[in-house]
């Protein structure tokens, strides 16, 4: 399961922490969850904190964590995030000698989510020392295979590019997409599965660089089901002037019933847009 698990872009809440799951913390965090859902952060915090208070391991308490780091994500709110996104981490750190591999995995993913959140709430800065971080940790795997590093490296150029889009660098942005399909290129067993994030940042960069006709035809090519891809895709529609699209994309990402980032934003974002 963890080696599955291992192998996808950080952008949505793939990795659950062993042995926080079951029992009735896991029960709590449902309940937490739900209320995000309905715009009910603060009564979710209440009870994501009555779960960490109350978690039998450290793994538990880390996996609460990391769900009221997503509840401040519902609400936009980076710092937040990222101060629970820095505890997780922290429970990493403790299983470094046990299982190395896995733990600076992990604490690079925790700090990517963090930027992901970051970056959808607008905070760039804050966005890319979180990447930053995300990338220094991942490469930290003792033994790293060249796809692993592969695979951080095109985290990396990606979230660059991502950034340096939406501040209108066009220059930097093609820089560090050109890099980011480099990176792609040089995977191997990897590569399959981490194609369809190509579109995503194609369809990305050209939509804060003003073209939405290239953004369409790309975010096209991206995961449908994605919320936030829907979300970036009803945005693209409505720069073209067809509203209706706007409105069915917006429809779709609305009704995610995912709590993770690209459900953090989409779906209060959606929401707003259909009211």
């Amino acid at each position: 399961m963890w080696i599955a698990r291992l192998l996808i872009f950080s952008t949505a809440l793939a990795a659950q922490v062993p042995g926080g799951r079951g029992g009735p913390g896991s029960e709590l965090i449902r309940q937490a969850s739900q209320l995000d859902l309905e715009g009910k952060g603060a009564d979710a915090r209440e009870i994501f904190q009555k779960a960490i208070d109350s978690a039998a391991t450290p793994a538990a308490k880390a996996n609460a964590q990391r769900a009221m780091a997503m509840s401040w994500a519902f609400e936009g709110n980076c710092a937040k995030t990222g101060e629970y996104e820095q505890m997780v981490i922290g429970y990493w750190v403790t299983t470094e000698n046990e299982q190395p591999h896995n733990a600076f995995y992990q604490e690079g993913e925790m700090a990517d989510e963090a930027a992901r959140v970051c970056i959808d709430s607008g905070d760039l800065d804050a966005a890319i020392e979180w990447y930053s971080k995300g990338h220094a940790l991942g490469l930290k795997e003792p033994d790293i295979s060249e796809d692993r590093k592969a695979l951080w490296e095109y985290r990396w150029e990606h979230a660059e590019a991502r950034i340096a889009a939406r501040r209108g660098d066009r220059a930097a942005a093609e820089r560090h997409v050109a890099a980011a399909k480099a990176a792609l290129d040089g995977m191997k067993e990897l590569r399959q599965q981490q194609e369809s994030f190509f579109p995503y940042l194609t369809g990305y960069v050209a939509f804060f660089l003003g073209e939405y006709q290239k953004a369409l035809a790309e975010l096209q090519r991206a995961d449908q089901a994605d919320p936030f891809i829907q979300c970036l895709l009803g945005q693209t529609y409505e720069k073209l002037g067809d509203k209706d699209q706007a409105m069915e994309c917006y429809r779709k990402a609305s009704s995610t019933r995912a709590h993770n980032p690209p459900a953090a934003y989409a779906r209060p974002f959606a929401r707003k847009k259909l009211d």
